[in-house]
């Protein structure tokens, strides 16, 4: 069975919120044109702005909604705040970061783990199962984004390891 499209998506969860597309755009303070197009089809890749505004009405998981377009975790990478925290740090700074956000990755890892498996659990309730699979989605776009982090600490630590070498 294929993969849901964005627009299939946000009608789905528009829909069981019981809204209509007029009732979204206002609240997301989106063009009702525009939210019919995406939910039609037409526009197949809309604004990540849109994403985000539709996305805590319906509650999606935005990550989720920028993985449907294909736009993943490429089209935000770290923002600056964050690149300028690790920038700041010094060498014994970044080595307890990083040995923090490795920490991190393994704990968020496991949670997954264990999620997944109470997903098996038939006496689940519906409500139950979704905040599972939010959990799951939230903590892999962590998981990704620490990632993200620990490739940057590392090419800080380089540098620094090479301004030492200069001294």
């Amino acid at each position: 069975m294929p993969e849901k499209s964005i627009g299939e998506i946000i009608a789905d969860a528009r829909e069981k919120k019981g809204l209509s597309q007029r009732q979204l755009a206002k609240l997301a303070n989106v063009n009702n044109s525009e939210l019919s197009k995406i939910e039609a089809g037409i526009r197949k890749e809309p604004s990540p702005k849109i994403l985000r505004k539709i996305s805590s009405i319906i509650n999606v998981n935005y990550s989720e909604l920028m993985y449907s377009i294909g736009l993943g975790l490429e089209v935000t990478p770290l923002n600056y705040f964050i690149k300028s925290h690790y920038s700041n740090l010094n060498a014994d700074e970044l080595e307890t970061a990083e040995i923090n956000v490795l920490g991190s990755i393994e704990n968020s890892e496991k949670l997954v783990e264990s999620c997944k498996k109470q997903l098996d659990n038939d006496s689940l309730l519906e409500t139950q199962k979704e905040i599972l699979i939010h959990t799951i989605e939230d903590n892999t776009y962590q998981i990704e984004s620490s990632k993200q982090i620990i490739k940057l600490i590392q090419s800080l630590k380089v540098k620094e390891r090479n301004r030492n070498a200069k001294k």
